[in-house]
């Protein structure tokens, strides 16, 4: 049994065309006190609907998917209002891909070739509101960044107040809206606009990027 991170289970929905590989999940979330499944789906407009109906603390999306794929599924997701964690499950190791999830509002990004038992460690991460990243995928996001570190807007700290830049080291640190808020004393909801005015300013498209940009930078200290 999993040691529990809190006091109710992290909620889990999978958006996964494979339904052997949702059952695979399943079976193996069975087995963790902390982490509970709540729905599974292999249709992605369906998971949309889901996540508004259950509102889960994490969802499980595959990339590749026939009709809707995983990117156009996170988009639909955050516009839809979700705000929880969104995790790809992909088999694809592509730097557009990765670049492109995380670009999209994601979470984290792990290869479904893993340990069962890494797996299960990854997602208690995320569930504690930390960034995941398949350990194979860390050198490859960096050379990603890189590259467009070349691109005419290049992220500039001083453009940030004090309090951005206070958000913005706890986003290098892996952590999340609500424990962010709990921190610094203010409301989630003071966070949220503080984290889009900071990437808007930086010229980032999603807090992962903002994360390891800081951390690349040395703001994270």
């Amino acid at each position: 049994m999993g040691q529990s991170v809190s006091e109710t289970p992290a909620s889990i929905l999978i958006i996964d065309d494979h339904p052997l590989l949702r059952r695979g999940v399943a079976q193996l979330l069975e087995l963790e006190d902390d982490l509970r499944l709540v729905g599974d789906t292999g249709e992605p407009a369906q998971g949309v609907r889901l996540a508004e109906e259950l509102d889960p603390d994490m969802i499980l999306l595959d990339l590749n998917m026939p009709g809707m794929d995983g990117i156009q599924t996170l988009r639909a997701l955050r516009e839809s209002g979700y705000a929880g964690r969104i995790v790809m499950f992909t088999v694809s190791d592509h730097e557009e891909d990765l670049v492109a999830a995380l670009r999209g509002g994601a979470d984290g990004y792990l290869l479904k070739d893993m340990e069962p038992e890494e797996m299960v460690r990854q997602l208690r991460q995320a569930a504690l509101g930390r960034m995941v990243v398949s350990e194979s995928l860390t050198a490859l996001l960096a050379e990603a960044l890189r590259n467009q570190r070349s691109a005419p807007a290049t992220p500039d700290i001083h453009s940030l107040t004090q309090r951005e830049r206070e958000i913005l080291r706890e986003l290098a640190a892996g952590l999340s809206n609500k424990l962010i808020a709990r921190k610094l004393d203010i409301t989630e909801g003071t966070v949220k606009v503080h984290v889009k005015h900071l990437l808007k300013k930086l010229n980032l498209r999603s807090r992962v990027e903002a994360a390891v940009w800081a951390v690349q930078e040395g703001i994270d200290r």
